[in-house]
């Protein structure tokens, strides 16, 4: 059993018995688990008008639980539509790190975003001191493809002598570097997308590279050598560069119409 219900508290309103996806629980006098099949995706206590309702597994955390009006949100579809508007990809950065203290409340997003199964297995490494020796070993396994994307094979040129760029071909002007891991992809990608959105309100910037994320593609194995400490189940399913934008965008631009289909 994974609940924990106070059978005073539980008024019998039966909201936790018509949320649960897993059909776990039922009501009579009050509210019971019926067995193990619960995957502590929460609902059940979400939902609960009177609180009656806890998860064993997050005793301990009881700081972590805040109570909202749910006919109240904190901003209207306009201003969080605009500030959609105004996200662009940042490539050229201030010679100012991000501290710890920011990093972590970017990772407060994370905290809170879906995943597949609930698995909650979504893990991020931030890349600083050790960024420069995870580059060479991205570049030793993309390799393989700098005949394929011209880009490969200006790192490649830019790694031997790093004056013949103006910038960094795959970093530009970025000092840290954000990867995700998950063995899920679609939960790693939504987890990351949260932060880069609470970067943006912080006053940060950014940009996805699809080129690093070719070193777990072309080579898993040898990539996760470098990350002793992350399950080999996972994959690097994110990439983002960050840091403080040293350039500022005015206006959006015209985007190739959206397509949507009504079966």
């Amino acid at each position: 059993m994974k609940l924990i219900i106070d059978e005073e508290l539980c008024t019998a309103c039966k909201q936790c018995m018509q949320v649960c996806i897993r059909d776990n629980i039922v009501v009579e006098d009050f509210a019971i688990e019926t067995g193990s099949n619960c995957f502590e995706c929460g609902h059940c206590m979400a939902i609960c008008k009177s609180g009656a309702i806890t998860l064993k597994s997050y005793e301990g955390k009881e700081d972590r639980i805040v109570d909202y009006n749910p006919r109240e949100l904190p901003l209207e579809y306009d201003d969080l539509l605009q500030f959609l508007k105004q996200r662009r990809s940042m490539r050229w950065f201030k010679n100012k790190k991000i501290d710890k203290e920011t990093f972590e409340k970017l990772f407060e997003g994370a905290y809170y975003s879906p995943s597949a199964q609930n698995e909650q297995d979504v893990e991020f490494v931030v890349l600083d001191e050790k960024l420069d020796e995870f580059m060479e070993l991205v570049y030793d396994i993309i390799k393989v493809q700098e005949d394929e994307f011209f880009r490969i094979k200006e790192f490649g040129e830019y790694l031997r002598d790093n004056s013949t760029k103006d910038f960094h071909p795959l970093l530009w002007e970025g000092k840290q570097l954000i990867l995700t891991f998950s063995t899920d992809k679609t939960s790693a990608v939504i987890a990351n997308t949260r932060l880069e959105l609470l970067a943006y309100s912080l006053g940060l910037g950014g940009f996805y590279s699809l080129f690093i994320l070719k070193a777990d593609e072309i080579d898993h194995d040898r990539l996760m050598e470098f990350f002793q400490d992350i399950d080999k189940d996972k994959h690097m399913y994110s990439t983002f560069i960050i840091g403080y934008p040293k350039k500022r965008f005015r206006r959006t631009i015209p985007h190739k119409d959206i397509k949507v289909n009504y079966y």
